[in-house]
């Protein structure tokens, strides 16, 4: 059947679009009219173009940029159309759970406002470990720290090496303030000679890290420290909340003390689902009781 042209008015009624959304789309490439009158400008639209108007009405609906729409528009396929409408359903859901972490976490503040986690306090030993050390974003972070975590472990795995101890992460204060610093990760293993220290990092410069483009894998040793810790054990959205309790036991008894804070998670590391996390604040032991 021949497509009918429309005046934009009823073009508009018929698809629950304004015309001023219509006019949007024509300049943005995202739905062009069917003929434009050369002496008043006038649009007119085809009745074979109302159901994609009807498509674009409703990928609007579930926030789908304009940029995206255009692809899914003119795939050359249904299955690359289809692709692009799951890729950004996925997107979506990823953003509900994010909501619905945010709504838990300010429901727990409005009815659960004083509650603290036990608070203890460790001597925690220095270690031998497989390190990286880079400058991360805080935008950035989880993502960097998904990569690093896969390159210890596959150094690790190459190098022979054992692990001798939960994976661990040291956080500067400005990573904080400025949300941005040089960040370490750690995998902690048995502790060797110097000579063996210098053939593993040789081998990280020119060898084994090659293997894998993580080069920047070295073996050194973590520090050891006095601190107070927390444990968090739920999503990394809430993490503050531990983070605040903590800070306020340092705080009150005076006894923190300059250096990063320690992560270690015990039971591995996952930045899309919530995960036990140990928190340790530097302290100086006196008074800590």
């Amino acid at each position: 059947m021949a497509t009918i042209l429309l005046t934009i008015g009823d073009f508009s009624r018929m698809t629950h679009l304004s015309i001023t959304a219509l006019r949007h789309y024509h300049d943005v490439g995202i739905l062009e009219p069917a003929a434009i009158d050369p002496h008043s400008g006038y649009r007119s639209y085809g009745t074979d173009q109302v159901a994609a108007a009807h498509a674009i009405k409703r990928l609007r609906n579930l926030g789908m940029p304009l940029d995206s729409i255009r692809a899914v528009l003119n795939a050359p396929s249904d299955a690359e159309r289809n692709r692009e409408i799951a890729a950004h359903l996925d997107r979506m859901e990823r953003q509900l759970e994010q909501t619905q972490a945010a709504v838990r976490g300010l429901r727990a503040l409005l009815f659960d406002p004083d509650v603290r986690p036990p608070i203890t306090y460790r001597t925690i030993p220095a270690v031998t470990a497989l390190v990286i050390t880079e400058t991360v974003t805080l935008a950035d972070v989880m993502d960097w720290a998904a990569m690093a975590i896969s390159d210890l472990f596959t150094a690790l795995r190459l190098t022979g090496l054992t692990q001798a101890g939960a994976l661990g992460a040291l956080f500067p204060t400005e990573f904080f303030e400025v949300e941005q610093s040089s960040l370490t990760l750690f995998l902690p293993v048995p502790a060797y000679g110097a000579r063996v220290s210098a053939a593993v990092n040789a081998a990280a410069s020119a060898g084994f890290g090659s293997a894998f483009g993580a080069d920047r894998v070295r073996l050194t040793e973590i520090p050891g420290i006095e601190a107070a810790v927390a444990v968090h054990d739920g999503p990394s959205e809430d993490i503050d909340r531990t983070y605040g309790a903590l800070g306020t036991v340092v705080a009150e008894r005076s006894i923190g003390v300059d250096g990063p804070i320690r992560e270690y998670y015990p039971e591995g590391f996952d930045a899309e689902k919530p995960h036990r996390t140990e928190i340790c604040w530097p302290v100086s032991r006196t008074g800590a009781v």
